[in-house]
Protein backbone atom coordinates (compact mmCIF):
# COMPACT_ATOMS: atom_id res chain seq x y z
CA UNK A 1 0.00 0.00 0.00
CA UNK A 2 1.37 3.66 -1.00
CA UNK A 3 1.90 5.99 1.48
CA UNK A 4 2.46 9.49 1.19
CA UNK A 5 3.59 11.51 4.20
CA UNK A 6 2.16 15.38 3.74
CA UNK A 7 3.79 18.38 6.08
CA UNK A 8 2.46 21.58 4.11
CA UNK A 9 -0.67 22.89 2.64
CA UNK A 10 0.52 21.73 -1.07
CA UNK A 11 -1.17 20.48 -3.98
CA UNK A 12 -2.20 17.45 -2.75
CA UNK A 13 -3.87 18.97 0.27
CA UNK A 14 -5.43 21.57 -1.66
CA UNK A 15 -7.15 18.97 -3.88
CA UNK A 16 -8.73 17.45 -0.76
CA UNK A 17 -10.42 20.84 0.23
CA UNK A 18 -11.77 21.67 -3.47
CA UNK A 19 -13.14 17.93 -2.94
CA UNK A 20 -14.80 19.22 -0.16
CA UNK A 21 -15.68 22.76 -1.60
CA UNK A 22 -15.75 22.70 -4.98
CA UNK A 23 -18.50 21.09 -7.09
CA UNK A 24 -17.24 21.18 -10.45
CA UNK A 25 -14.08 20.20 -9.45
CA UNK A 26 -15.32 17.17 -7.48
CA UNK A 27 -17.12 15.87 -10.53
CA UNK A 28 -14.02 16.82 -13.04
CA UNK A 29 -11.92 14.05 -10.63
CA UNK A 30 -14.83 12.00 -9.86
CA UNK A 31 -13.95 11.45 -6.24
CA UNK A 32 -15.75 13.04 -2.96
CA UNK A 33 -14.82 13.45 0.18
CA UNK A 34 -16.08 11.30 2.91
CA UNK A 35 -16.34 11.70 6.60
CA UNK A 36 -18.08 10.22 9.82
CA UNK A 37 -17.08 6.46 10.85
CA UNK A 38 -20.90 5.67 9.59
CA UNK A 39 -20.72 6.91 5.96
CA UNK A 40 -16.70 5.10 5.87
CA UNK A 41 -18.49 1.75 7.09
CA UNK A 42 -21.57 2.16 4.37
CA UNK A 43 -18.75 2.99 1.75
CA UNK A 44 -17.07 0.15 2.48
CA UNK A 45 -20.04 -1.97 3.19
CA UNK A 46 -21.86 -1.35 -0.50
CA UNK A 47 -18.56 -1.71 -2.16
CA UNK A 48 -17.83 1.94 -3.38
CA UNK A 49 -14.34 2.37 -4.27
CA UNK A 50 -11.59 4.05 -1.89
CA UNK A 51 -9.52 5.86 -3.96
CA UNK A 52 -7.77 7.29 -0.34
CA UNK A 53 -7.78 7.27 3.69
CA UNK A 54 -6.31 10.35 5.06
CA UNK A 55 -5.34 10.20 8.95
CA UNK A 56 -3.07 12.05 11.34
CA UNK A 57 0.85 10.56 11.60
CA UNK A 58 0.63 12.43 15.30
CA UNK A 59 -2.04 10.54 16.93
CA UNK A 60 -2.86 6.40 17.67
CA UNK A 61 -5.52 5.24 15.52
CA UNK A 62 -8.01 3.01 17.19
CA UNK A 63 -9.05 -0.46 16.05
CA UNK A 64 -11.71 0.17 13.73
CA UNK A 65 -9.10 2.81 11.56
CA UNK A 66 -6.27 0.68 11.70
CA UNK A 67 -8.67 -2.14 10.01
CA UNK A 68 -9.87 -0.33 7.50
CA UNK A 69 -6.59 0.69 6.81
CA UNK A 70 -4.97 -2.95 6.92
CA UNK A 71 -8.16 -4.65 5.08
CA UNK A 72 -9.55 -2.13 2.63
CA UNK A 73 -7.39 -1.32 -0.68
CA UNK A 74 -6.97 2.10 -1.96
CA UNK A 75 -4.74 3.79 -4.71
CA UNK A 76 -2.89 5.56 -1.74
CA UNK A 77 -3.02 6.83 1.82
CA UNK A 78 -1.90 10.23 3.36
CA UNK A 79 -0.55 11.32 6.25
CA UNK A 80 -0.70 14.42 7.76
CA UNK A 81 -0.42 15.98 10.93
CA UNK A 82 -3.31 17.03 13.57
CA UNK A 83 -3.35 20.86 12.45
CA UNK A 84 -4.02 19.74 8.68
CA UNK A 85 -6.79 16.90 9.69
CA UNK A 86 -8.42 19.95 12.14
CA UNK A 87 -8.22 21.88 8.59
CA UNK A 88 -9.90 19.73 6.52
CA UNK A 89 -12.55 18.20 9.32
CA UNK A 90 -15.59 19.45 9.48
CA UNK A 91 -16.46 18.37 13.05
CA UNK A 92 -15.18 20.30 16.03
CA UNK A 93 -13.14 17.08 17.11
CA UNK A 94 -11.37 16.11 13.81
CA UNK A 95 -11.99 12.66 12.55
CA UNK A 96 -9.45 10.55 12.81
CA UNK A 97 -9.78 8.81 9.75
CA UNK A 98 -11.01 10.76 6.24
CA UNK A 99 -11.60 9.31 3.21
CA UNK A 100 -11.95 10.10 -0.90
CA UNK A 101 -14.19 8.01 -2.46
CA UNK A 102 -14.77 7.14 -6.14
CA UNK A 103 -18.45 8.30 -8.02
CA UNK A 104 -19.92 5.15 -8.82
CA UNK A 105 -20.95 5.37 -12.95
CA UNK A 106 -24.66 6.13 -13.99
CA UNK A 107 -25.45 2.52 -14.88
CA UNK A 108 -24.50 1.28 -11.48
CA UNK A 109 -26.81 2.83 -9.67
CA UNK A 110 -29.87 1.22 -9.53
CA UNK A 111 -29.16 -2.43 -11.14
CA UNK A 112 -31.21 -3.59 -7.83
CA UNK A 113 -34.59 -2.67 -8.92
CA UNK A 114 -36.24 -5.87 -10.11
CA UNK A 115 -39.39 -5.55 -7.74
CA UNK A 116 -42.85 -5.36 -9.77
CA UNK A 117 -44.03 -2.57 -8.10
CA UNK A 118 -41.24 -0.53 -7.76
CA UNK A 119 -41.37 3.08 -5.98
CA UNK A 120 -39.30 6.08 -7.46
CA UNK A 121 -39.14 9.58 -6.03
CA UNK A 122 -38.26 12.46 -7.96
CA UNK A 123 -37.27 15.70 -6.22
CA UNK A 124 -37.37 18.73 -8.24
CA UNK A 125 -34.32 21.05 -7.91
CA UNK A 126 -33.32 20.49 -4.11
CA UNK A 127 -32.15 23.68 -2.64
CA UNK A 128 -30.67 22.38 1.05
CA UNK A 129 -28.09 20.22 1.70
CA UNK A 130 -29.79 18.93 4.71
CA UNK A 131 -33.08 18.43 3.27
CA UNK A 132 -31.56 16.66 0.48
CA UNK A 133 -29.69 13.75 2.76
CA UNK A 134 -32.80 13.69 4.64
CA UNK A 135 -34.68 12.93 1.93
CA UNK A 136 -31.83 10.06 0.71
CA UNK A 137 -31.96 8.81 4.38
CA UNK A 138 -35.77 8.50 4.16
CA UNK A 139 -35.99 6.95 0.73
CA UNK A 140 -33.27 4.34 2.54
CA UNK A 141 -35.71 3.93 5.85
CA UNK A 142 -38.68 3.08 3.64
CA UNK A 143 -37.29 1.11 1.07
CA UNK A 144 -37.47 3.90 -1.62
CA UNK A 145 -35.98 2.23 -4.91
CA UNK A 146 -34.40 5.24 -6.67
CA UNK A 147 -34.37 8.93 -6.25
CA UNK A 148 -33.98 11.19 -9.40
CA UNK A 149 -32.60 14.82 -8.61
CA UNK A 150 -33.81 16.73 -11.15
CA UNK A 151 -32.82 20.80 -12.66
CA UNK A 152 -29.97 23.33 -10.71
CA UNK A 153 -30.01 21.74 -7.48
CA UNK A 154 -27.42 20.89 -4.52
CA UNK A 155 -24.95 19.00 -5.22
CA UNK A 156 -25.58 15.00 -4.19
CA UNK A 157 -22.12 14.34 -3.23
CA UNK A 158 -21.45 17.48 -1.19
CA UNK A 159 -19.86 16.69 2.24
CA UNK A 160 -22.95 18.24 4.00
CA UNK A 161 -25.62 16.36 2.26
CA UNK A 162 -23.71 12.96 2.63
CA UNK A 163 -23.25 13.68 6.44
CA UNK A 164 -27.19 14.49 7.09
CA UNK A 165 -27.74 11.04 5.67
CA UNK A 166 -26.28 9.05 7.72
CA UNK A 167 -24.91 6.43 5.48
CA UNK A 168 -28.24 6.41 3.62
CA UNK A 169 -26.70 8.38 0.61
CA UNK A 170 -24.49 4.80 -0.28
CA UNK A 171 -27.34 2.69 -0.13
CA UNK A 172 -30.37 4.90 -2.21
CA UNK A 173 -29.64 4.37 -5.87
CA UNK A 174 -29.88 8.13 -7.06
CA UNK A 175 -30.19 9.21 -10.86
CA UNK A 176 -29.20 12.71 -11.92
CA UNK A 177 -30.90 14.67 -14.48
CA UNK A 178 -30.36 18.39 -15.80
CA UNK A 179 -33.29 19.14 -18.39
CA UNK A 180 -36.71 18.30 -19.31
CA UNK A 181 -35.38 16.16 -22.33
CA UNK A 182 -34.16 14.05 -20.11
CA UNK A 183 -36.75 13.73 -17.12
CA UNK A 184 -39.14 12.80 -20.61
CA UNK A 185 -36.96 10.69 -21.68
CA UNK A 186 -36.64 8.72 -18.10
CA UNK A 187 -40.42 8.88 -17.44
CA UNK A 188 -40.92 7.01 -20.80
CA UNK A 189 -38.75 4.54 -20.25
CA UNK A 190 -40.31 3.84 -17.07
CA UNK A 191 -43.89 3.61 -18.89
CA UNK A 192 -42.48 1.07 -20.82
CA UNK A 193 -40.99 -0.74 -18.14
CA UNK A 194 -43.35 -0.59 -16.18
CA UNK A 195 -46.85 0.22 -18.20
CA UNK A 196 -49.02 0.43 -15.35
CA UNK A 197 -47.03 3.20 -13.50
CA UNK A 198 -48.97 6.01 -12.10
CA UNK A 199 -47.11 9.58 -11.38
CA UNK A 200 -48.14 11.13 -8.43
CA UNK A 201 -47.11 14.87 -7.40
CA UNK A 202 -47.37 16.49 -4.37
CA UNK A 203 -48.77 20.23 -3.43
CA UNK A 204 -49.56 21.87 -0.33
CA UNK A 205 -52.66 23.25 -1.83
CA UNK A 206 -56.06 21.06 -1.14
CA UNK A 207 -55.83 18.56 -3.80
CA UNK A 208 -56.23 14.60 -3.23
CA UNK A 209 -55.77 13.45 -0.07
CA UNK A 210 -52.85 10.59 0.05
CA UNK A 211 -55.35 8.50 1.89
CA UNK A 212 -57.64 8.51 -0.88
CA UNK A 213 -54.68 7.73 -3.60
CA UNK A 214 -53.70 4.50 -4.95
CA UNK A 215 -50.18 3.69 -3.69
CA UNK A 216 -49.72 -0.14 -4.83
CA UNK A 217 -49.11 0.23 -8.34
CA UNK A 218 -45.47 1.22 -9.92
CA UNK A 219 -45.31 4.79 -8.90
CA UNK A 220 -43.43 8.24 -9.35
CA UNK A 221 -43.73 10.09 -6.69
CA UNK A 222 -42.69 14.00 -7.28
CA UNK A 223 -41.18 16.14 -4.54
CA UNK A 224 -40.89 20.15 -5.05
CA UNK A 225 -38.52 22.62 -4.84
CA UNK A 226 -38.48 23.94 -0.52
CA UNK A 227 -39.27 27.26 -1.95
CA UNK A 228 -41.27 27.41 -5.03
CA UNK A 229 -43.03 23.56 -4.78
CA UNK A 230 -43.20 21.42 -8.22
CA UNK A 231 -42.73 23.41 -10.82
CA UNK A 232 -46.09 23.31 -13.50
CA UNK A 233 -43.88 21.33 -16.10
CA UNK A 234 -43.51 18.24 -13.86
CA UNK A 235 -47.60 19.07 -12.14
CA UNK A 236 -48.53 18.66 -15.86
CA UNK A 237 -46.93 15.41 -16.02
CA UNK A 238 -48.75 13.91 -12.61
CA UNK A 239 -52.01 11.59 -13.22
CA UNK A 240 -52.97 12.63 -9.69
CA UNK A 241 -51.77 15.90 -7.09
CA UNK A 242 -52.08 14.82 -3.58
CA UNK A 243 -52.20 16.18 -0.03
CA UNK A 244 -50.90 16.04 3.27
CA UNK A 245 -54.06 16.58 5.40
CA UNK A 246 -53.08 19.52 7.62
CA UNK A 247 -54.43 21.54 11.15
CA UNK A 248 -57.25 23.67 9.23
CA UNK A 249 -56.90 26.06 12.31
CA UNK A 250 -53.31 26.33 11.90
CA UNK A 251 -51.13 29.45 10.13
CA UNK A 252 -48.27 27.01 8.91
CA UNK A 253 -49.56 25.95 5.42
CA UNK A 254 -46.66 23.31 4.35
CA UNK A 255 -44.12 20.88 5.67
CA UNK A 256 -40.64 20.82 5.37
CA UNK A 257 -39.65 19.11 2.23
CA UNK A 258 -37.80 16.31 4.21
CA UNK A 259 -40.36 16.31 6.91
CA UNK A 260 -43.26 15.49 4.04
CA UNK A 261 -41.25 13.01 1.65
CA UNK A 262 -41.14 10.83 5.43
CA UNK A 263 -45.09 10.73 5.67
CA UNK A 264 -45.40 10.17 1.94
CA UNK A 265 -43.01 7.09 1.73
CA UNK A 266 -44.94 5.85 4.96
CA UNK A 267 -48.44 5.97 3.58
CA UNK A 268 -46.87 4.49 0.18
CA UNK A 269 -45.54 1.19 2.89
CA UNK A 270 -48.55 1.39 4.99
CA UNK A 271 -50.89 0.79 1.78
CA UNK A 272 -48.60 -2.14 0.36
CA UNK A 273 -48.37 -3.94 4.01
CA UNK A 274 -52.27 -3.47 5.35
CA UNK A 275 -55.53 -3.76 3.56
CA UNK A 276 -57.13 -0.26 2.88
CA UNK A 277 -59.90 0.54 4.65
Amino acid sequence: MKIQKIHTRNATFQKFIVLKTNRYKRHKYGEFFVEGVNNINEAIDMKWKVVSFIYSFEKTLSNWAQNCLKTIPAIINYELPNHLMDELSGKDESSELLAVIQMNPKDEMNQNISQKSPIFVLFDRPSNKGNLGSVLRSCDCFGIDELVITGHSVDIYDPDVIVSSMGAFFRTPFLQLSDNISIDNYIVNLKTQYPELVIIGTTPHEQRRISELDFTTPLLLLLGNETDGLNHYLSEKSDYMATIPMNEYSPTKSLNVSCAASILFYEIIRQRTYVIV
